[in-house]
C-alpha cells in the first residue's frame, strides 16, 4: 500500500494528523507546509495517484530561477493532508507546529514522457506549473541521483512572468503575521501601538520601473500618533521620544491631522550627512548639528488606513500634510534608477538606499521583500588588545588582536592583518610597544591559529572596515582604516556581535592580507552553488580555515586548474598554462609532449596562493600525483573507484572493501577517501620510490584481484559501452601529469561536497557523500585531525606486496 510508511510512523492515537487513507480523485491540488519540527523546513505536497507525493524543503521553495532549492523526498502522505495545520505533540514522527504556507492547484506540463505525472516523477524529471497565492508559474522537480535508496531533488523556478530575480525568502513570507489574510492588510486601530514594516536584506542593487527607491538614513526609526492635536513619538519598540526630541514633537503639534507617520530620525551636518554617533548623544536644547525627521510613510490620515493603499498613493498625501514645517522634512524617492541613487549615496558617505516595491501595501510589524535595504560595507570602532608576529618574518607584524566591549566586558572579535602600509605598520608598532603588557586582556585563549600574540592595555582605538560577522561574533576579513583618537574606550561597544550578522553585507571586491601579501578578492557575494545559496565567499572562507590542512598535499605540485568562474551550473574550463599571475605566486615550467612546448604551471605554495586559486573561481584543487623535485616518480599511486549512473553508492562501498581485502592480502596500507562526487579514491603510498608506469601497472595488478571478487560488480573496460554499467576500477589515473580531486578539496556539485579522507571503519552502508560538506569539513578535521597523513610518508614495497598476492 502507498501510505504503508505514513501509517508505520505514526501513532494515531496520539497525533492529531489524519489517517492513511487512499483517496482516487486526484484533483491536482497542492500544499506547501511550514514545518517547525526539530529543524525548520517546508514540506511540498503534490496530489496523484491517490496520494501526496512529498518532499522536505529545507530552505523553502523560491520564485528566482537562480535558486536550485534541495529537496528530499519523503514518504507519501495521505490527500486529507492538504489541510492540515496545527500541532505534533512531541513523542511523535515531526514533532511541532505545521502550517499552511500556501496551496492551490496545479497542472502537468508535456515533456518527453508526456502529461502523466507519475510517469514524468518516476522517470526524474516533473515539469508543472503552479496556480498558488504565493508559488506561481513554471516549476522543475528534477531527480539529481538515481537508484531506490536516493532521495534527493531539486526544485527550480522557471524562468516566466512571475519569476524574480531577487533575493527570495520563503520566511518573508511565513503566515506568523495575523494581519496578513489573503493579501489584504488589517485595520489598524490609531490607539494601539503599532510596529513598523521593516526592509528585507538584499545584496545588489537594481535598476526596475515598478520599484521606487529612498535614501536610506542612518538614524533613529520614529513613528508618530497625532490625536487631537496630541502629538506621541515613539521607537520601534515602544519607546518613547517625546523628551529626546521635544524640538520635533513641538513642531508635529502645529499638523491639523489626525495622521500616524513613519520615517526616520537623524542628525546631519552642513553637508546634510547623517552622523549616528551625534544622534546617539543628542541632548534636547544642547544641538551638534540639525535635528530632521525624514517622513516617508502614513498609515493613518483623519479616521481612515491608509495602508491598504498602494505606497506611491500614500506617499502623494504627504507632502500636503508636512508643508511649512522646518525640521520634520518628506523622504523623497526616484522611480526606476536605483543605481543612480546608490552611487550617489554611497559617494557621499550614506549607509545605502531603501527600494520599495512602488505598489506595496504597508504590513505592520511584518519583514517585506517588496521592501529593500541595499547596504555599502560594515564599519566598526575596535581596541586594539594586542599584536602577533609575522608567519613569514617578511611584515612588522602579523595582525592586530582586536576586541569590543560587550556589557562591559572586553569581548575578542578577530584579527586584522590588512590595510595599513610599512610606515603605518612602523608608527602603530612603537605606539604599541609602549603599552605593552604580560596579561592577556581577554582573560581566557584565543584561538589564533598558532600566531605568537603580545598583548598591550586596551588604550588605542581604530576603525576597521569587513565584510560581516560570523556567527561566532568574529569579523570577516577585517581591514584598517585608520586610528581614531576621537573616540572614548566607552563608545566602542557592541550589544551582540552575532546579533549583528543581518546588518552587515559582504564587500563585493577586496583584499585580504595573507601572512604579508595582499590577495584580491572580487565578486564575493557570487552564488556558486544555487541549490544550498552557497557563494564564492562561502568558498575563500572555508579554505581559508582549513588550509594548514590541505596545503602539505599541495606544496611543489603542479595545479592543473578547473575553473568555474559562474558557479556550478554554469560552464567551467581547465587552465594549465598561467601567464599573467601576481609575483608572489610562484610557478614551474613544464614541457608537454602533446602540446610541444613549455608549460607555466601554478604552484600552491602557501595560503595567499590556495585563497588566490579560490578566487579564480578554483572550486576543486587538481595537483599532479609527483612534485616537481621529484616529477618521474609519484608520492602515491590511486584506485579510482568509479560508478556508472545505475550504480548506487552502496555498491560503492561494496567495491571499497573488498579492495581493503586485497590490501590486507597484500599487507600493504591504503588510505579512503570520498571523491566528492559519485566515487571513492584509494591512495596507496609509494615514497617516491617507483615510477608512473611501474606505479600503474601495480596499482592495475591488484584492480585484476579486486574485480576478481565482485566480476558482476566491476569493470576494467576502458571504454564506457564496453563496462555495462558496472563499476570501472580507473588505474589509469596514474599517468604523468594526470590529476585528481586533493584531499580535503571542495567539488563542483550539488550540495558543495568535500573530498573526504575516511577511516575504514567509516567505509560502510550509510556513508554519504553529503556527509562532508564546506560547512561540516573544518568541525570534522578540528575534532579528527588529518586521516591521511601517511600517504605523503614511508612508501610500500611493490615486490613483498607481489609475493604476498601469490
Amino acid at each position: 500500500m502507498a501510505l504503508d510508511d505514513y501509517i508505520k510512523k505514526r501513532k494515531f492515537n496520539s497525533t492529531p494528523e489524519p489517517t492513511g487513507e487512499l483517496d482516487k480523485e486526484n484533483a491536482y491540488r497542492f500544499v506547501i507546509q511550514r514545518h517547525q519540527a526539530r529543524r525548520l523546513h517546508y514540506d511540498l505536497r503534490l496530489e496523484m495517484d491517490g496520494v501526496l507525493k512529498s518532499w522536505a524543503v529545507p530552505k523553502g521553495p523560491s520564485m528566482n530561477p537562480s535558486d536550485k532549492r534541495l529537496a528530499i523526498m519523503t514518504e507519501d502522505h495521505p490527500v486529507k493532508y492538504l489541510f492540515f495545520h496545527g500541532t505534533i505533540p512531541k513523542g511523535n514522527y515531526g514533532a511541532g507546529v505545521m502550517d499552511i504556507w500556501d496551496q492551490g492547484t496545479y497542472k502537468v506540463l508535456e515533456s518527453g514522457e508526456g502529461k502523466d505525472p507519475v510517469e514524468q516523477l518516476e522517470k526524474g524529471d516533473l515539469k508543472i506549473e503552479f496556480f498558488g497565492k504565493k508559488i506561481k508559474g513554471v516549476f522543475a522537480l528534477v531527480h539529481t541521483q538515481r537508484g531506490e535508496e536516493k532521495n534527493q531533488w531539486l526544485l527550480i523556478k522557471k524562468k516566466d512572468n512571475y519569476a524574480t530575480d531577487l533575493e527570495y525568502d520563503a520566511e518573508v513570507f511565513a503566515k506568523t503575521n495575523k494581519e496578513i489574510k489573503a493579501g489584504k492588510v488589517k485595520s489598524l486601530n490609531p490607539k494601539e501601538f503599532i510596529k513598523p514594516m521593516l526592509a528585507s536584506p538584499a545584496k545588489k542593487i537594481f535598476k526596475d520601473p515598478d520599484w521606487v527607491f529612498e535614501l536610506k538614513w542612518d538614524g533613529y526609526r520614529v513613528l508618530t500618533n497625532i490625536n487631537n492635536g496630541e502629538v506621541e513619538l515613539y521607537s520601534r519598540n515602544g519607546i518613547s521620544y517625546n523628551s529626546k526630541f521635544a524640538l520635533l514633537k513641538r513642531e508635529l503639534e502645529s499638523i491639523p491631522h489626525d495622521c500616524i507617520l513613519d520615517g526616520e530620525v537623524v542628525i546631519v551636518d552642513k553637508k546634510g550627512k547623517p552622523d549616528f554617533q551625534k544622534l546617539q548623544n543628542y541632548e534636547a536644547g544642547k544641538p551638534k548639528g540639525e535635528l530632521r525627521y525624514y517622513v516617508f510613510d502614513l498609515l493613518y490620515l483623519n479616521g481612515h488606513d491608509t495602508i491598504s493603499l498602494p505606497l506611491l498613493e500614500r506617499k502623494s498625501l504627504l507632502p500636503d500634510i508636512l508643508e511649512g514645517l522646518k525640521h520634520i522634512l518628506f523622504c523623497d524617492h526616484i522611480e526606476g534608477m536605483g543605481p543612480t541613487l546608490y552611487e550617489r549615496a554611497i559617494g557621499a558617505g550614506m549607509e545605502g538606499v531603501i527600494a520599495k516595491k512602488a505598489d506595496s501595501l504597508y504590513f505592520p510589524a511584518y519583514r517585506s521583500e517588496k521592501w529593500l535595504k541595499i547596504k555599502d560595507t560594515h564599519t566598526e570602532e575596535t581596541v586594539i588588545c594586542g599584536f602577533t608576529d609575522s608567519v613569514s618574518g617578511g611584515a612588522i607584524f602579523g595582525s592586530l588582536i582586536l576586541g569590543m566591549f560587550q556589557n562591559e566586558e572586553l569581548t575578542y572579535v578577530g584579527n586584522c592583518g590588512s590595510g595599513f602600509s610599512a610606515s603605518e605598520q612602523k608608527s602603530l608598532l612603537k605606539k604599541l610597544k609602549a603599552l605593552e603588557i604580560e596579561t592577556n586582556p581577554f582573560g581566557k585563549k584565543l584561538a589564533l591559529k598558532g600566531r605568537i600574540p603580545h598583548w598591550v592595555e586596551p588604550q588605542l582605538i581604530c576603525e576597521v572596515k569587513f565584510s560581516e560577522w560570523t556567527k561566532s561574533g568574529l569579523m570577516r576579513h577585517p581591514i584598517f582604516k585608520g586610528l581614531r583618537n576621537d573616540k572614548e574606550l566607552e563608545e566602542v561597544t557592541s550589544g551582540s556581535p552575532k546579533e549583528s550578522t543581518s546588518k552587515s553585507s559582504k564587500s563585493s571586491n577586496s583584499h585580504l592580507e595573507v601572512n604579508g601579501i595582499s590577495v584580491p578578492l572580487s565578486n564575493l557575494e557570487k552564488v556558486y552553488w544555487p541549490d544550498a545559496g552557497y557563494t564564492k565567499y562561502d568558498l575563500i572562507d572555508y579554505y581559508l580555515n582549513i588550509s594548514e590542512t590541505i596545503l602539505p598535499y599541495l606544496l611543489n605540485r603542479p595545479q592543473n586548474l578547473h575553473r568555474h568562474p559562474n558557479g556550478i551550473s554554469k560552464p567551467s574550463f581547465y587552465q594549465k598554462d598561467n601567464e599573467t599571475l601576481p609575483n608572489w605566486v610562484e610557478t614551474v615550467k613544464i614541457y608537454s609532449e602533446s602540446s610541444k612546448k613549455e608549460i607555466d604551471y601554478l604552484l600552491c605554495q602557501n595560503e595567499a596562493t590556495l585563497l588566490y586559486m579560490a578566487n579564480l573561481g578554483c572550486i576543486e584543487i587538481n595537483p599532479w600525483n609527483s612534485t616537481i623535485q621529484n616529477l618521474e616518480h609519484p608520492t602515491y599511486t590511486v584506485i579510482d573507484l568509479d560508478p556508472s549512473s545505475k550504480n548506487t553508492f552502496e555498491q560503492v562501498i561494496e567495491v571499497a572493501l573488498a579492495a581493503k581485502e586485497v590490501l590486507d592480502l597484500a599487507k600493504i596500507k591504503g588510505f579512503c577517501k570520498t571523491s566528492g562526487s559519485s566515487g571513492l579514491h584509494i591512495y596507496l603510498p609509494l615514497g617516491e620510490k617507483y615510477s608512473y608506469e611501474e606505479a600503474r601497472d601495480f596499482t592495475k595488478l591488484l584492480c585484476y584481484y579486486i574485480q576478481e571478487k565482485l566480476p558482476k560488480l566491476t569493470s576494467m573496460e576502458r571504454a564506457v559501452k564496453n563496462r555495462k554499467d558496472k563499476i570501472y576500477l580507473d588505474y589509469l589515473q596514474n599517468r604523468r601529469g594526470q590529476t585528481l580531486a586533493a584531499p580535503y578539496c571542495v567539488r563542483p556539485k550539488v550540495g558543495a561536497p568535500v573530498s573526504a579522507p575516511l577511516s575504514w571503519m567509516e567505509v560502510k552502508p550509510g556513508l554519504e557523500i553529503l556527509d562532508f560538506t564546506i560547512k561540516t569539513m573544518p568541525d570534522r578535521i578540528t575534532n579528527m585531525g588529518d586521516w591521511f597523513k601517511p600517504v605523503l610518508g614511508k612508501g610500500l614495497d611493490m615486490g613483498k606486496a607481489i609475493d604476498n598476492l601469490k
